[in-house]
């Protein structure tokens, strides 16, 4: 963020917001989006070529060529005045931001920098901060380890979920909450039934045992 022989040097995290009749920009930080705006600088210039096509519009083809010349003024040095105000704003921002050695991003000094370290804090992080998040962190998996099982749910044992469990009832597709014997909507038995012969576990509807094929 400097000049040097005459080139303008500049990064991606800035926003041109300048009008015909100023110049302004904006400047962003690339880790926490923190922004902030240069005063606006008038452009007299601007004002002079603006008059000019007004006037043109109210009297007609008697400021045509006046307005016209000023447009060409307002494009030749507009472009001039735009490259100098926008190398006094980077001149002015610049103390408000540093670039980290190790991953090239630009960073506000305010809230991302860490002095300490002479890094950003993503390559270096407050070490408080991290300890405070790590801590909740685990706070949090305690809570979830030691977590007591509601009555309703401490049928979802080994046995129960090797069971062919229903989600909907087969005869009125109602959805079920819990792992019921029977549809709260229509009460038909949601058990799965049993061959008469081999004991094998039978999907509703069928008519043959899958495993020793008996009638049923």
């Amino acid at each position: 963020m400097s000049e040097q022989n005459e080139v303008i040097q500049f990064v991606n995290n800035y926003h041109d917001i300048s009008t015909d009749r100023g110049f302004q920009f904006e400047f962003t930080c690339n880790r926490c989006g923190t922004g902030y705006r240069t005063k606006f600088e008038t452009w007299t210039t601007g004002n002079i070529a603006s008059a000019l096509q007004t006037a043109s519009s109210l009297f007609g083809g008697v400021f045509n060529k006046a307005s016209e010349i000023g447009q060409q003024v307002r494009s030749a040095a507009w472009k001039q005045a735009h490259d100098k105000a926008f190398s006094n704003a980077i001149n002015s921002i610049k103390p408000s931001f540093i670039q980290c050695p190790r991953c090239s991003t630009w960073v506000c000094r305010k809230s991302c920098w860490n002095d300490k370290k002479g890094l950003c804090k993503q390559c270096a992080p407050d070490l408080g901060v991290e300890m405070a998040a790590a801590q909740a962190s685990k706070s949090v998996e305690e809570v979830w380890a030691h977590a007591a099982m509601a009555e309703e749910d401490k049928k979802l044992d080994t046995a129960q979920w090797r069971k062919n469990i229903k989600a909907s009832c087969p005869k009125c597709e109602a959805p079920l909450a819990t792992n019921a014997k029977f549809c709260p909507q229509c009460g038909e038995s949601l058990a799965l039934a049993a061959c008469p012969k081999c004991k094998a576990t039978l999907n509703p509807g069928v008519k043959f045992c899958p495993d020793c094929g008996t009638k049923l």
